[in-house]
């Protein structure tokens, strides 16, 4: 922990010590009972807490004494203006502050901080991710789309997703994938949305090739599914893991969790080109997505061996050693 950390958090849970009435209130990281992240907020204000009971799942108050990997949240709103002065940032950071402390599993935020929620979702998502690996969980950035009574996780380029943000459970990204079923990071929306609770029907991996080497849909095996999962291709670029920004996971170790969980619980998996349509429109896609499902969509074989070739000088220069299973 560094010494910014340190400073921030011994101020912070210092000054909400020594109020006389706080506010707090629990809840959690995802919502399944085996790989969720139990929270227990502490605050010197009603409107943090408000914010974050917005944002996380709802859990007992005994299911966080019972929890031995729960992350503690402290959010000092009444705290001094001064206090960047005292950590040394000045007064640049006077509307709030934002800080994980990794090795006492907290997180800390100061002033108005906590109305950063794009901020505060990022860092509760860096905190939470080794927690739900290590219990058999699998942290995605994926978002959910609901057909009918089929529940699709989708990886795809964030700009597609913004097109496609309309058909979607949630405009978050971030899924929690286990064996119990698949639910996302945080409270949705709309809340009544069925079947979240259970395995996704399909995997669906949308990469965008103008060049349209890749086919409009086409079916993946488990280890095709990991190594395009891994490549993340968009447009002439490599994402690895679909992750717009850095992971607590290293993206090979949940590629092959990812292969693991394909194969014990049997869930089909394609691939989608974004720019494989004549109308790459957000309803146009979806509509692609949600048929892979009902048509015989043929095996993945890409129109020429250059864009393979790209994917092997990618991996191959960044990952050592691929599993055997993993194939283009």
């Amino acid at each position: 922990m560094g010494a910014f950390q340190n400073g921030f958090s011994m101020l912070v849970t210092s000054h909400i010590s020594s109020i006389s009435n706080i506010y707090v209130h629990d809840g959690a990281i995802g919502s399944t009972s085996k790989c969720d992240v139990k929270i227990r907020i502490i605050s010197d204000g009603p409107s943090s807490v408000l914010a974050f009971s917005n944002i996380i799942w709802e859990t007992p108050a005994r299911a966080i004494s019972r929890d031995s990997c729960s992350l503690t949240v402290y959010a000092a709103e009444f705290i001094s203006p001064g206090v960047g002065n005292t950590i040394g940032l000045g007064t640049g950071g006077d509307n709030g502050f934002i800080a994980a402390d990794i090795e006492r599993s907290m997180l800390i935020l100061c002033g108005k901080a906590f109305s950063d929620t794009n901020g505060t979702k990022e860092t509760l998502v860096a905190l939470s991710e080794p927690v739900i690996f290590a219990r058999g969980g699998l942290p995605l950035p994926a978002r959910l789309l609901v057909s009918g009574d089929s529940v699709i996780l989708l990886f795809a380029p964030e700009d597609v997703i913004q097109n496609c943000a309309a058909f979607l459970v949630s405009g978050d990204a971030g899924v929690i994938l286990s064996s119990e079923g698949v639910m996302p990071y945080f409270r949705m929306e709309n809340t009544n949305v069925p079947n979240l609770f259970k395995l996704p029907s399909a995997i669906v991996l949308v990469t965008s090739d103008g060049s349209r080497t890749i086919p409009s849909a086409s079916k993946l095996s488990p280890g095709q599914a990991a190594y395009h999962f891994l490549a993340g291709y968009q447009d002439g670029k490599f994402v690895p893991a679909f992750h717009k920004g850095p992971s607590s996971i290293d993206p090979l170790e949940l590629a092959k969790a990812l292969l693991y969980m394909l194969k014990e619980q049997h869930i089909p998996s394609f691939l989608v080109n974004a720019k494989g349509t004549e109308s790459p429109s957000g309803k146009d896609l979806v509509t692609l997505v949600e048929s892979t499902l009902s048509m015989d969509i043929p095996p993945f074989q890409a129109r020429g061996g250059g864009l393979k070739r790209r994917y092997e000088s990618f991996l191959s220069r960044k990952y050592e050693q691929l599993l055997e299973d993993f194939s283009f």
